[in-house]
């Protein structure tokens, strides 16, 4: 089956979605349009044929206080960056129907591949996740992201362009 990924509208049909997480299931249901309405976040979403949707993802402007990040990134950083940009990559989920298909890791590349585009109009260093429970630490430990401090972790973007252009 052929699925398209598209920034969410009104025509998506979300009713039927239900990744296994009911946090996630009724953000999508309930909150997601108007967090879009409101420029809160911006909402992709995975869609077949007839527009069911059957994952998303929110990116939305962020920062990383200078002090969480390893010694090894900071110091590298100029001085006056005490909150470097980041990309908030705040929620990613797939329909249980997909599940064990390899489509999670799938749309994260894409989620992490629109991210590192945008990285080249507004600044952002690197994509940082709040992991919703263990699991979802486990799943983005896989792809390379490192644990901060504060329990959320983060790709550099140098990281993710590598990514990118491997995916050429």
């Amino acid at each position: 089956m052929m699925y398209k990924i598209a920034v969410l509208d009104s025509t998506h049909r979300r009713e039927e979605f239900s990744c296994g997480n009911e946090i996630l299931d009724n953000y999508l249901k309930k909150q997601a349009s108007q967090d879009v309405k409101r420029q809160l976040s911006a909402c992709f979403v995975m869609v077949d044929e007839q527009n069911n949707v059957k994952g998303y993802y929110t990116l939305s402007s962020a920062s990383i206080p200078r002090e969480n990040l390893p010694l090894s990134i900071a110091k590298k950083l100029p001085r006056n960056y005490e909150n470097p940009p980041a990309t908030l990559l705040g929620r990613l989920a797939i329909d249980k129907s997909l599940a064990g298909q390899g489509a999670g890791g799938s749309f994260l590349a894409k989620a992490l591949e629109r991210s590192f585009h945008q990285s080249k109009i507004i600044g952002s260093m690197a994509v940082i996740v709040d992991p919703i429970d263990e699991n979802a630490t486990k799943f983005y430990g896989k792809f390379g992201f490192l644990q901060l401090d504060s329990g959320k972790m983060f790709l550099e973007m140098k990281q993710i362009a590598k990514l990118v252009e491997s995916n050429k």
